[in-house]
């Protein structure tokens, strides 16, 4: 029970009226620990209740506890998107409420002036993206001097959109031996996330609970093999049409797709809309707030919604196209069965699926079962072409001692691609001199 954990009334109040009576094991493994002052790295299955896990024992420490410095922030939230860091905020919201802590979100997209003048109230806990607070670091909108508590959600996602010099700067500005660090993951077989915590975390305890390749108990995952395009989109007419949908997500490849598709979806008479990273913030944030609100009955997007929704009425999951980074895959599905929910993972399976399949396979370590449905099965077996395709390379590579062979380049060392001082591929902030 919550009442176990030595937690704050005020807390214990907040949960209680969030409904909430058991916490989970990720919940009961990390809470107690960070309590007691020890930095955390966690890998964790998405929905299991993680953002809990960070804010009530962050809230406990900064109530019970005399700020370190007035000035400063007393507590930094990272999150590697604006939808993130929003639904975060939404449930910090809910605990700071009845305290006498301020907050305040600052993300990529919104006004820099007015990000500015609601860090000059000087809140004592900011959620935010890297890129946006690095902006603010660089212009002294913000100070973290004295930062108590510094949290990464979902590092790994981080590091994977670039943004290690933000999270190395913002780990500067804060660098004394009073911060505790809590650092979150979908998986820690990731070179780049080891060595960000070696950079960020004191002798860690560390907690693993419900690891990406594990399967998970309340999400039914299915996998169909697809010839083409047009029999993709006989497949999910016919998911749309005989599944017991309350609301589902469809994620495709490309941004082309996500526009296309709901008016697939409206011709079997299904409300739907599309999400892309086209759209400006305020229509992304108008579509999610219809779609949590339950106006449509089916969202098309790109990964951009993959990770840290909380959307409870979602029945489904429907992979039109297989994400390119397998990790994705956890993410999506992770959207459908949460709280406790059952969820359905429909996965369509084409030609141009079969390298992520096998990386998919690989991260499940398990091989994937086909399903059919009658009359639309596939006249291709997708294995099969992938073993074709793998041999007529290996035939048509040149021997090492052909004349024709090329002599190997030297590799060429990239810099990670990143805007410097935006989020999702907002150019940087720029100012007046």
């Amino acid at each position: 029970m919550f009442t176990d954990l030595s937690l704050d009334p005020r807390l214990l109040r907040s949960v209680q009226h969030l409904g909430f009576d058991k916490p989970t094991e990720i919940q009961r493994e990390a809470i107690p620990a960070v309590m007691v002052g020890r930095d955390l790295i966690v890998s964790s299955q998405t929905g299991s209740g993680k953002t809990l896990a960070y804010l009530l024992p962050m809230m406990q420490r900064l109530l019970k506890s005399r700020p370190l410095s007035k000035r400063d922030a007393r507590a930094l939230i990272l999150a590697p998107t604006r939808e993130l860091a929003k639904q975060v905020y939404a449930q910090l919201r809910l605990f700071v409420a009845n305290t006498p802590l301020t907050s305040a979100l600052i993300v990529g997209g919104e006004n820099f002036n007015d990000q500015e003048k609601l860090l000059k109230r000087e809140p004592d806990i900011v959620v935010a993206t890297p890129g946006r607070f690095a902006d603010h670091l660089e212009h002294k909108s913000v100070f973290i001097n004295g930062l108590e508590v510094l949290i990464l959600d979902e590092a790994d996602r981080m590091l994977d959109l670039g943004f290690m010099p933000q999270l190395s700067m913002i780990n500067k500005a804060a660098d004394h031996r009073l911060r505790q660090t809590l650092l979150f993951s979908a998986t820690l077989d990731h070179a780049e996330v080891s060595e960000l915590a070696l950079t960020l975390l004191k002798n860690p305890y560390r907690v693993a609970v419900g690891t990406s390749y594990q399967q998970h108990q309340d999400i039914r995952q299915r996998f169909y093999m697809a010839d083409n395009l047009s029999h993709k989109e006989a497949l999910l007419s016919h998911f749309l049409q005989q599944e017991a949908i309350n609301q589902v997500i469809i994620f495709t490849a490309t941004r082309s797709d996500a526009e296309r598709l709901p008016a697939l979806c409206e011709t079997l008479g299904l409300t739907a809309v599309s999400l892309s990273g086209q759209l400006s913030q305020v229509a992304r944030n108008s579509v999610m707030q219809a779609f949590s609100a339950g106006k449509y009955q089916v969202l098309v997007t790109t990964d951009l919604a993959s990770r840290g929704l909380d959307l409870l009425q979602v029945s489904h999951v429907l992979n039109f196209d297989l994400p390119k980074h397998e990790e994705e895959y956890i993410h999506r599905i992770g959207r459908t069965g949460r709280a406790g929910h059952k969820g359905d993972a429909i996965s369509l399976v084409g030609p141009k699926d079969a390298p992520a399949l096998q990386r998919i396979e690989a991260l499940l370590r398990t091989p994937v079962e086909f399903s059919q449905i009658a009359g639309l099965e596939a006249k291709k077996d997708i294995r099969q072409l992938a073993v074709v395709k793998t041999k007529t390379a290996v035939k048509k590579k040149a021997p090492a001692n052909s004349i024709t062979a090329k002599s190997p380049k030297k590799p060429v060392k990239t810099k990670p691609a990143f805007f410097e001082g935006g989020d999702d591929g907002l150019a940087p902030v720029r100012r007046k001199k």
